[in-house]
């Protein structure tokens, strides 16, 4: 039911973009004139920019193989599935009020089979340069993270992440958020959030962030940035999930029921445990440093991520984790990647004919400290657990709103619990990806 109104939607969507196309006119108002454009999705604004709104989104459909430690018996399995379905509405509301709202209606994302609210969040923007947020929407937390998955180099964003999914997710909570550029090369945001796990008390887990960015050289080809991220949550009185797992850069569905490949969520654990007793740990704090540098058709960029759930029990030691990742793209047809203050942005081809073809490579590597394990197990031994993942891809850019993905993945751990003894895998992962 949901796919059938998803596409009852877009079809209206893209019927109203024809009809404006093939029937534009003038547009008589009682107020001030209106403009309307269809390239890139349907957006309409008065002229004197009191009020707009944007009718967008994005499809994103992945196929992928996998074996070893991605599977739950090691051997091959495949998956076909919708990896993003976004419906995104976005505009002025009056003057200095923005708003956005983007439902995924994806089975492969949220916490529910019917789709989600990835973000629906209200700004106030009177006091430029300086954007209030508030609402639902990502905490700012990374370079890769800020830059949006319709452009992100791989399929996947970085492995060391998973490390840190509270960190910049909002697990269907609520934020408020300050931000801004300033001086053309500076950018921060500091925002507090509250999320929907709850404490012995009841209340709702409390987390800050904060995020300061700064940026020389900030065209498009001529880039060089340099970030810092924090982030901290009170998980002290809380039952909660302090498992330290990441998905090593594959994402499927289970090939035997479930959401993912496998039934430890495709998510190998390298340290802590799910539903920790409620006093066992007391804060939780990540930290962040981003670099990227780009000249041309060039570009590297890397980030280190530290995490610390500290105990708040002598029956409990503390669990460490920290990781990095660095990337190396070029676009061999010869353009550049976008740039704004903070984040990276879309390849917009120069040639019609051919689109735009970018090659990259990207190495992931996490390391885990557990003391709470003491003994060895069948798929454990006592240790620091460490995972490192190889990306290797090629996008093409057909054109803005058609992109096609295809990566190599493949990891190799060590001291890793998975189900089924595997200590390594690979893959491949193709997406087909539309606009609008």
């Amino acid at each position: 039911m949901i796919r059938k109104h998803f596409a009852g939607v877009a079809a209206s969507a893209l019927a109203m973009a024809v009809t404006a196309q093939a029937f534009a006119g003038t547009v008589t108002t009682d107020g001030a004139d209106i403009v309307v454009k269809t390239k890139g999705g349907l957006e309409v604004a008065t002229t004197d920019k009191e009020f707009s709104f944007k009718l967008g989104g994005r499809l994103q459909a992945d196929y992928s193989q996998f074996d070893g430690i991605y599977t739950d018996n090691g051997d091959k399995a495949d998956a076909a599935y919708i990896r993003r379905g976004f419906l995104e509405l976005s505009g002025v509301l009056y003057t200095d009020w923005a708003y956005t709202i983007n439902y995924d209606f994806s089975h492969n994302s949220g916490d529910s089979d019917n789709g989600y609210f990835d973000e629906a969040s209200l700004a106030y923007n009177g006091f430029k340069p300086v954007s209030i947020k508030v609402g639902r929407f990502d905490p700012d937390f990374g370079l890769e993270k800020a830059t949006s998955s319709k452009w992100v180099t791989a399929p996947e964003r970085n492995a060391a992440y998973d490390l840190i999914d509270w960190a910049n997710g909002h697990q269907n909570g609520l934020g408020l958020q300050a931000s801004g550029v300033f001086a053309d090369s500076f950018y921060a945001s500091a925002g507090v959030f509250s999320k929907d796990t709850d404490d012995t008390d009841g209340n709702s887990i409390k987390q800050a962030n904060g995020r300061f960015v700064f940026a020389p050289m900030h065209e498009a080809g001529n880039v060089l940035h340099f970030g810092l991220n924090v982030a901290s949550r009170d998980v002290s009185d809380t039952a909660f999930d302090a498992r330290y797992r990441s998905r090593l850069g594959m994402r499927g569905v289970e090939t035997l029921g479930g959401n993912d490949a496998g039934p430890n969520g495709n998510r190998p654990v390298l340290g802590g445990a799910n539903n920790s007793p409620a006093g066992s740990y007391d804060t939780d704090t990540a930290f962040g440093l981003e670099a990227a540098f780009a000249m041309g058709p060039a570009s590297i960029q890397g980030e280190y991520i530290t995490r610390k759930t500290k105990a708040d029990s002598d029956a409990f030691e503390d669990l460490k984790g920290h990781g990095f990742y660095v990337q190396g793209a070029y676009t061999i047809t010869g353009e550049s990647r976008g740039y704004k203050i903070g984040k990276f942005d879309s390849i917009k081809p120069q040639n019609k004919s051919i689109g735009a073809w970018e090659v990259f490579y990207r190495f992931d590597s996490m390391t885990v400290e557990d003391d709470n394990i003491t003994t060895a197990t069948a798929t454990r031994d006592v240790g620091d657990a460490e995972a490192k993942v190889h990306n290797l891809g090629v996008n093409w850019y057909a054109n803005e709103a058609v992109k096609i993905s295809a990566a190599y993945v493949k990891a190799k751990t060590d001291n890793v619990t998975n189900v089924n003894g595997d200590d390594d895998g690979k893959g491949v992962v193709v997406r087909a990806q539309y606009v609008f």
